[in-house]
């Protein structure tokens, strides 16, 4: 089983994808993909939550930096469980980057957080996780971290 864990780079997303391997049978799975996406026409392109802060100097602002600390910090969760651990980074609409990555490596899961940021973290299903839900080629579990839940705990 080949499975896609999606990071925004959020504490949400590494509660999430510590969650997906809280519930999941590693001896059922044969590869995971982290996937992060730096979406370019976004208010926030990437968020820095995982890594150091930075300041916002143009010259240090890279959201594929961050986007690789992201990957590298939820790939460091999976150390030693089991399966190939791949990462990617991929550049475009979060949704639809993720479908496609899951299309294109032929998944049977994707794995992602919802609510990370916004109003929709207090009242609605994310809007990524919502698109990916509705138009993904596999089955989507949707982890929804709480502050109390000791699955989110790392």
């Amino acid at each position: 089983m080949h499975v896609i864990v999606a990071t925004d780079g959020s504490q949400a997303s590494l509660a999430g994808a510590r969650q997906f391997k809280w519930i999941a049978d590693s001896r059922e799975i044969t590869d995971v993909t982290i996937i992060a996406v730096v979406s370019p026409y976004a208010a926030l392109p990437f968020a820095n939550e995982l890594g150091p802060a930075r300041s916002a100097g143009p010259a240090e602002l890279s959201f594929n930096d961050d986007a690789k600390l992201a990957l590298e910090t939820v790939a460091a969760e999976f150390a030693d469980w089991g399966p190939t651990i791949r990462t990617e980074i991929r550049t475009g609409s979060p949704a639809q980057e993720i479908i496609r990555a899951a299309e294109d490596l032929d998944a049977d899961l994707i794995s992602m957080a919802s609510g990370s940021r916004g109003l929709s973290r207090t009242v609605l299903l994310g809007s990524t996780a919502s698109r990916v839900q509705h138009s993904a080629p596999c089955p989507v579990l949707v982890c929804r971290p709480t502050p109390h839940s000791e699955r989110a705990r790392g």
